[in-house]
């Protein structure tokens, strides 16, 4: 049964590789715990809710952050509602399982001046690995996409002359997002150092490595968190999403309306948008606090 989920999910559901990748860690690692102990194999339709808390139970007492367990417990219900729809399950064990709270964090992003100290670091623009690897910086920064639909670009996604990616993103969803001269001219000479060193069709990744093929995640990571470290960025986390958090604070301090930031992230819900309007305000707030003189305590 679980083969045949994460199959739906692949091929109907069409989610991204790292989100099924999540779901079959998930559901292995519950399946390795409910036949432990049984000589027989695992079976979904006889699962109760108290199965599933012992389960629950024992990532608690391993340790496991309130995020993970709330994502394995989601996963379980994704599964269970499969089994619902198209195996005739006539209830959902896992619907009353009792989800953990998750703090809600602001999203870390960049300072201006930090960024722009990195994106004004010098480069070889002769070499073609220092040309890419900023050029990937000024993309995610310019554009804020995700990493996956940055490594997930084709060559006849990008296009200088009218200044716009086509995105494909999460839930099979597409989208254009534009973008200006300067990271138009940062293409231009990415484009003519790879095509010297390597044949390139339309269809092909924009983003590849000297001996052609294409990046991966954690490429791009370590390429993000370098180019951060050297130039001394003090945010909390340095990633890719990092950078996409620091395109839509930026944006919405620029004076961009929500909706627009959510169409250029590609957010279904216009609450995941909303997270940066607290990040403007708490910014507002302490600037209001260090620089207005009845905002202080008074002394004694």
């Amino acid at each position: 049964m679980i083969d045949a989920f994460l199959k739906y999910i692949t091929t109907e559901v069409q989610l991204s590789a790292p989100t099924v990748e999540a779901y079959r860690s998930d559901l292995r690692q519950w399946e390795k715990f409910a036949t432990s102990d049984r000589r027989f194999p695992l079976c979904p339709e006889t699962t109760t809710l108290s199965d599933l808390r012992l389960w629950v139970a024992s990532l608690a007492r391993a340790s496991r952050t309130p995020r993970t367990i709330r994502r394995k417990i989601q996963s379980l219900r994704a599964f269970f509602r499969y089994l619902m729809k198209y195996h005739g399950l006539k209830a959902n064990p896992a619907m009353d399982l009792q989800v953990p709270k998750v703090p809600h964090d602001l999203p870390v992003y960049v300072r201006t001046e930090e960024m722009s100290a990195m994106l004004d670091t010098e480069i070889d623009n002769t070499d073609y690995e220092s040309v890419r690897n900023r050029l990937i910086i000024d993309m995610l920064y310019d554009t804020g996409l995700r990493c996956s639909e940055l490594i997930g670009l084709t060559d006849g996604n990008v296009d200088t002359a009218k200044g716009e990616l086509k995105v494909h993103g999460k839930r099979n969803k597409d989208r254009i997002v534009p973008f200006g001269p300067e990271l138009c001219d940062m293409i231009t000479c990415y484009r003519r150092l790879r095509d010297e060193l390597l044949d390139t069709r339309p269809a092909d990744e924009f983003f590849r490595r000297p001996d052609g093929r294409p990046l991966y995640r954690k490429q791009v990571y370590n390429i993000v968190h370098s180019a951060m470290e050297l130039a001394g960025v003090h945010a909390a986390r340095k990633s890719p999403h990092v950078l996409r958090h620091t395109f839509a604070t930026d944006m919405l301090n620029g004076g961009a309306q929500l909706t627009s930031v959510q169409q250029l992230l590609g957010h279904r819900s216009l609450n995941a948008t909303q997270v940066y309007t607290h990040i403007s305000y708490r910014d507002l707030k302490q600037n209001y606090q260090q620089a207005h003189p009845r905002a202080q305590k008074k002394g004694g």
